[in-house]
């Protein structure tokens, strides 16, 4: 610590850094976000460092009351305990004070009077950081792994610097013949993927395993075995590299995969997550602040449209070939229900939609008489289909905005790159003077990415699994807790 020449305040008494705390509180003498979080005050010829909880870092480092010998503190130079997962060993912070008179002691300027007009006996003023100047400080490197169902995602998160890699394995082709998902067939398919994709987001980030601070996996919902396939290899490598680990609720990562964009929305928002297994209408307050609006009472979206696709025979997965298909519809020649539009409230209800399509697919085939009426049908069909699917969510996003107040509006998950809802959302959002906020394309389906970024935040908070895991299958998203409020993972 470097100070400056003498004429400091003096009062070197018994001043306790709980007071000086309270009074940095109340004064929100410095904010910063999670990725590095402490405050300094200086008043009474006492310098002192009140840490929040960082990441990877024991609360007790450098906490407490520092004597300053002389002058006001120009400097303070820091060891930095992340030596081995990468970090700048050295970081100067520059400290600029001013002074303040706003605080005269009430109580005789005894500590036990501490709190907003608590000040040091003896010291003619208060002098608190106006700003903090850091040199070289880097945030924390996530690992994340995504195996909830067929796909393999992993990928690397700087909370400073973003995004710094990401792979993807699809396993559309290992189910295709099977027109969906086959369970012991993607978990030994994750088995078999998931350290090669580990290799190759190292290398195409450019760092060692080393400079991995975190670990994040997806512990579900999904499918138990392939959920297991990550839990287990996301919390061995983080035992072995003795680094925190954390599982994470898929529906969170898809929540959160819009703040990977350059132009992220900010809390509060309405969520709509819409994918294979999920519909849901979430109102968000920030991480882990989620309040269920509404939800699909049978089939969500995504598995509306993967089994209309199985009707239509068209190939897995359903939503891109229904959409494609849709694409060379006649607007009008069908008009399909809009499922539960006319009920009071934000659930959803898609599995009358996709037996009227089942019927109207039938009705209507007796009449073709050659194979181009047959495909014109399916075209139809998939176009009055799609038409429906999309107006029914759009109006109870609409619906949820009214309700709530809220002008900002997050689209996630699978069906979320619909082009068709896109445009649709985007009409109905400018009409409320709202906005709407999607991920890009390569991150609506599963990620890495996603699980990364959510496991980042919450390890970041504190957020802690221990050596045992498990995978939850089922797990309400409205059940977790904001990060901040536990210690451990969910």
């Amino acid at each position: 610590m470097r100070c400056g020449r003498g004429g400091g305040p003096g009062g070197r008494g018994s001043v306790q850094a709980a007071a000086l705390g309270q009074l940095a509180i109340d004064l929100l003498l410095v904010a910063f976000d999670s990725s590095g979080q402490f405050a300094l005050t200086y008043g009474g010829g006492f310098l002192v460092e009140f840490t929040a909880t960082c990441f990877r870092q024991d609360t007790g480092f450098f906490t407490g009351t520092l004597e300053t010998s002389q002058g006001d503190v120009e400097g303070l130079v820091f060891f930095n305990a992340n030596r081995r997962h990468g970090y700048d060993y050295l970081t100067r912070i520059e400290v600029k004070c001013f002074e303040s008179r706003a605080f005269y002691p009430r109580g005789g300027g005894n500590a036990k009077s501490a709190g907003r007009h608590f000040r040091p006996r003896g010291s003619p003023s208060v002098l608190f950081c106006q700003q903090i100047l850091t040199s070289g400080l880097r945030g924390v490197i996530v690992l994340g792994i995504e195996t909830s169902c067929d796909e393999t995602g992993l990928a690397l998160y700087d909370s400073e610097r973003g995004l710094l890699a990401d792979a993807l394995h699809s396993q559309v082709a290992l189910h295709a013949d099977y027109g969906g998902v086959v369970p012991e067939l993607a978990s030994r398919d994750h088995v078999q993927k998931a350290l090669p994709l580990l290799r190759q987001v190292l290398d195409e980030a450019g760092i060692a395993a080393t400079d991995i601070g975190g670990v994040a996996w997806t512990a579900g919902p999904g499918l138990v075995g392939a959920l297991l396939v990550g839990a287990a290899l996301g919390r061995s490598l983080a035992y072995a590299w003795d680094i925190p680990g954390v599982g994470v609720h898929h529906m969170e990562g898809h929540l959160l995969a819009p703040m990977l964009e350059p132009e992220s929305p900010t809390f509060p928002f309405v969520a709509l997550l819409v994918s294979g297994g999920h519909t849901q209408l979430i109102e968000v307050a920030g991480v882990g602040h989620y309040r269920l609006l509404g939800e699909s009472v049978d089939d969500a979206a995504g598995e509306a449209f993967d089994k209309t696709a199985k009707l239509l025979g068209l190939g897995y997965p359903g939503g891109p070939a229904v959409a494609k298909l849709a694409e060379r519809g006649h607007p009008g020649r069908f008009v399909f229900p809009r499922p539960m539009v006319n009920r009071p409230g934000l659930d959803f209800s898609f599995s009358g939609l996709k037996t009227y399509t089942m019927n109207t697919l039938r009705e209507e085939e007796t009449r073709c008489t050659s194979e181009a009426e047959r495909e014109q049908l399916a075209a139809d069909i998939a176009l009055a289909f799609e038409t429906a699917v999309v107006e029914t969510l759009a109006i109870k996003c609409r619906r949820a905005l009214d309700e709530t107040g809220q002008t900002r509006l997050v689209v996630a998950g699978g069906v979320s790159a619909n082009r068709r809802l896109r445009a649709r959302l985007e009409e109905e959002v400018a009409r409320l003077g709202a906005t709407v906020h999607y991920p890009r394309p390569e991150f609506c389906t599963d990620n890495g990415a996603m699980i990364a970024y959510a496991g980042c935040q919450r390890l970041l908070a504190g957020a802690r699994e221990p050596l045992a895991f498990n995978a939850r299958p089922r797990w309400a998203l409205d059940s977790l807790t904001p990060p901040g409020d536990v210690a451990s993972g969910e």
